[in-house]
């Protein structure tokens, strides 16, 4: 039954009650609506999610130091109220429904390894651990690699993998030119980045912060640059109309910190904050 369940959804994604439309229209005997009713309650179980976890990991034949791929998605319902799990929560689909969080991870080829779900609150960073945890003891794994971009592993994350032994693979952008590339400079004045260039920079573990030794790679994509490069160029050109009166600027409410500022000035009658108190902060 289960089986068939993921056949109808392979060839057609549909309801379960016109699953069995689908699965008769791809010349398979259909069972009864009840059988799948009465059915569905079993795959519903921890147990079963497990061994199709299993069977996943078998099928890949994963081993010590094996690439697992984790990413997070959103699943939406169509109802008015919550019930706990299924709440109303940020949403990759911009809707107000009550939804959940769905954790996938998959081998580095993309095939599925193990689902879970979590409550629709759960922040994205705060799921990804016990999803390989479980996996890992599940089957008996020593080590795994995890490859996640930048907004699935937080700077406490990074320290709990590395406190647990794991090793991770970040992909993530920069926002400053590295010393790897600066360094290329000018060793090759005037000539440009080869397409597709990928440095390497070690950066050992410090004894201010305990840590494993990283490398860290950087790539450069010719495609990628003239992309920011032309997103540069529109911002500044769009500055310019604006400090030419040619078009009109939007106002932007101040940072708290200038806020509060202003406040202070204004009690003190613009006298400043007097002497042994700090200073405010600054906004870029």
């Amino acid at each position: 039954m289960f089986r068939r369940l993921v056949l109808a959804r392979v060839i057609e994604p549909t309801s379960k009650h016109d699953s069995l439309r689908v699965l008769a229209e791809a010349g398979i005997d259909p069972v009864s609506y009840a059988t799948v009713k009465r059915r569905l309650p079993d795959y519903a179980t921890p147990q079963w999610r497990q061994a199709l976890a299993g069977a996943c990991a078998a099928h890949t034949r994963l081993g010590p130091a094996s690439l697992v791929l984790y990413d997070v998605s959103t699943l939406y319902f169509e109802t008015d109220a919550g019930d706990g799990f299924r709440e109303p929560g940020f949403s990759k689909e911009r809707r107000l429904d009550p939804q959940i969080t769905i954790g996938l991870l998959t081998d580095s080829s993309g095939f599925p390894l193990m689902v879970t779900a979590f409550e629709a609150n759960k922040a994205e960073t705060h799921t990804m651990l016990p999803v390989i945890e479980g996996f890992m003891a599940a089957h008996h794994l020593p080590d795994v690699t995890i490859v996640a971009d930048a907004g699935m592993i937080s700077e406490a994350n990074k320290q709990v993998i590395e406190n647990a032994g794991l090793s991770f693979i970040l992909g993530m952008k920069i926002p400053e030119v590295p010393y790897a590339v600066t360094q290329w400079r000018r060793e090759h004045p005037g000539t440009p980045i080869p397409d597709g260039h990928i440095f390497i920079q070690p950066w050992p573990s410090g004894s201010s912060r305990p840590r494993r030794d990283q490398m860290i790679y950087y790539q450069y994509r010719a495609e990628r640059a003239r992309r920011t490069l032309r997103g540069i160029d529109e911002q500044v050109a769009k500055a310019q109309r604006a400090v030419d009166g040619q078009a009109p600027v939007k106002w932007q409410p101040a940072h708290p910190a200038v806020r509060r500022h202003r406040k202070r000035q204004h009690r003190t009658g613009g006298q400043g904050q007097g002497p042994g108190r700090a200073q405010p902060a600054t906004t870029p």
